[in-house]
This record gives C-alpha cells, structure tokens and sequence, in this order.
C-alpha cells in the first residue's frame, strides 16, 4: 500500500548530497575532509542600524509624527499675546507581507553528512532576509534623495501628505565629467558638498554617514596620486589605511561600501518595467498588503525629468537615521519543525516589516553627470 499522498504537493527538497541541486544525490557524501563548508556568500547589510526603527506589538502600521517650526516675534507694549501656530503632520509606515525563506532536509542525507547542516542552511536564510531588507531601504533612501521638491515627494513618499513647512535639500553632482566618479579627490570633494548642503538647509547631522557603491569605494582607496589622498593623510587628521581597504571618516562622516547600492541590481532601468524592483514585491491587496509597488521608482516624468533616469545616476547617500523609517512587526526569526510523514526537517526564516521615507531632506544623492 502506498504510504505517500500523490494528492498532497510534494517538497522541493535539498539534496545534500548532490552537486549544485543536480545529479547523484550521494556525489558529495565523500571520505572525511576538514569539514569546512564554503556558504555563497555573506552580503554586508549595514543600513537597519542606521535608520529610524520602531517595533509594534499589533496592527498594520505606524506613524511617525511631523512638527513644524514655531514664529518669535517683538511684543509691543500693551498688545495681547494669543499665540502663535505650529503646523503638524504624519508619515506612515506600513508593513509588507511575510516574507519567508525555507529549507527541508531529509532526515537520511543529515545523517550521512558529515558537517553541521542546520546552523548553516539558518544562517544562509537569515542572511537572504537582511538581503532583503537591506536592499528595500537603500531603494528607499534613494527615492527619498530624488524627492527634492513637494511635486516628486508626492510621486515617491508612500501615503503621502503635504506638509507646508517640509523641507529639502539638493542631490550632488561629482565632478564635471564621466570619469570624475572614480577619481577620489572629486569623490571626496562631493562628500563635503553634501556635509554643507545639510549645513546651509539647518538638517541636523548627528549620526549622518555615507554609503557609496563599490567602484566608488575603492576608488577612494585610489594610491596612484597620493596627493588626492589628503583626507586619509594624518597631518589632517585623517586615519584611513590603505593596508586594510578601509575609510573611517569624511566629513566627520563615517564612510560605509555596499554591494547593494548599484541601481541597475535594484530597479529596471530600461524600456521594460521600467522603475519595477528586480527584487521580491509584497503581495496585491487580493492576496496580501498591497504594497506591491512600494520599492519601485515611477518610471513616467515627474517635474520635468524622468526618475529612473536619474536614479540610474546614484553612485552614493549621504543619510542621516531621519531618511527612511522601518516598524517591525515580526523581527527576524528562525523556526523548524521535524516532519514525521515527509522524514524530514522543515526551516523557515521570517520578518514582517516595512519601509518608508521620513524626511526627504535627510537624504543626499552623490550622482554621476
């Protein structure tokens, strides 16, 4: 008698011992070796502790309150003070859908194995979810540094709501020429440009920091003209190495690189879907929360220019944590379960969260010409 269920959809399971998912299911349950085990590899994701997070216990979203900025005034003698206003407004913060990423390892294959499989397969899926959400708000970030007037607020910013008093700041173009963004003295420059557009637009700059694409990262490193270098030359306080890759501080900001911040890897930029994210999109209002374009950038013209075309340009951010806000609803966790009818282990990593831009002018883009 068949113990199997035909009607029951069956697994797509992970065969241990096979090469690349393909072939003998025993190809790789060789002789004894050192037992290390190369993963794909661990993506830096290094934007959730930057930003504004808040955690909720219940519900869909948050708000995060928006106050405008009070009047003063000389009091003539005599004359009765009533008071003046101060504007107020909200951005809200909704949650995406469950996102989940799941292995099932059959019980026969982790005992043959001879390496722990378990911490593994959990790591690498809760490193596909910081993925995840690591992309979803540098998209955000980016959008929120494209919003430099109310008009593209409105196209960018979700659940949008006009705010009187909002203010904003202007993108940095480095250099004058398409190879200006390698060359690290322009680079450098275009950092401090941004450091001063906060300045003369009163947006505070505590915990600011930057984020730049690789190519533009090491070009900083650049040791072909020291000269160029005078920001890691200690006789100006500088304390980069070039021995160990690393660029603490520009501008008094901390300087972090990001495989995710290449806009070609996060949005179509061509003619089809043009703005849609290459990556996961929550579910339509049929299914889920309906915010399935929630990490696209509209792809129509919007004041004059086309947004996708000068997202395309961004090479790097300069943000401070008010940027782009993030509410959790279920941090990220890892459940699993043996499953005696399928001899096996099932693994799901999940998050609920979501993403939204808080304050447009918090967001510099440094951007190519």
């Amino acid at each position: 008698m068949a113990m199997q269920g035909a009607s029951n959809p069956a697994y797509d399971v992970s065969r241990l011992g096979q090469t690349n998912l393909s072939g003998d299911v025993r190809d790789l349950f060789l002789k004894l070796y050192a037992g290390e085990v190369l993963t794909a590899f661990e993506a830096k994701n290094i934007m959730m502790p930057m930003m504004r997070t808040r955690t909720i216990s219940k519900g869909k979203s948050a708000s995060f309150p928006m106050t405008g900025r009070a009047s003063a005034e000389y009091l003539t003698p005599g004359n009765e003070i009533t008071g003046g206003q101060v504007r107020a407004s909200e951005r809200i913060v909704t949650i995406d859908d469950l996102l989940i990423s799941a292995q099932f390892i059959p019980s026969i294959d982790e005992a043959i194995n001879h390496y722990d499989v378990r911490s593994i397969y959990s790591k690498e899926a809760g490193i596909a979810l910081a993925t995840e959400a690591d992309k979803n708000i540098i998209t955000t970030a980016i959008k929120a540094a494209l919003s430099t007037n109310a008009t593209r607020a409105a196209a960018l910013v979700q659940d949008y709501k006009a705010f009187g008093e909002e203010d904003f700041t202007g993108n940095i173009t480095i250099g004058a020429a398409s190879g200006d963004i390698l060359d690290p003295a322009k680079l450098a420059k275009s950092i401090f440009d941004a450091k001063k557009e906060y300045d003369k637009n009163n947006v505070g700059t505590d915990g600011a920091f930057v984020v730049l694409a690789p190519d533009q990262y090491y070009a900083l490193l650049d040791v072909s003209d020291g000269n160029k270098l005078v920001y890691m030359n200690r006789d100006f306080g500088g304390n980069g190495s070039v021995a160990s890759a690393t660029v603490p501080q520009i501008a008094g900001m901390p300087v972090y690189m990001s495989n995710h911040l290449v806009v070609g890897d996060l949005i179509e930029t061509g003619s089809t879907n043009k703005g849609q994210s290459k990556n996961n999109r929550p579910l339509a209002n049929t299914a889920g929360s309906g915010r399935t374009t929630a990490y696209d950038i509209i792809g129509t013209t919007v004041d004059s220019v086309n947004l996708v075309d000068l997202a395309a340009k961004v090479k790097g951010l300069v943000l401070t944590p008010d940027a782009v806000a993030t509410v959790k609803l279920l941090d990220l966790g890892v459940e699993s379960e043996y499953q005696i009818n399928r001899q096996g282990t099932l693994m799901v990593a999940k998050y609920a969260m979501g993403h939204n831009i808080l304050r447009p002018a918090a967001a510099i883009a440094l951007s190519s010409v």
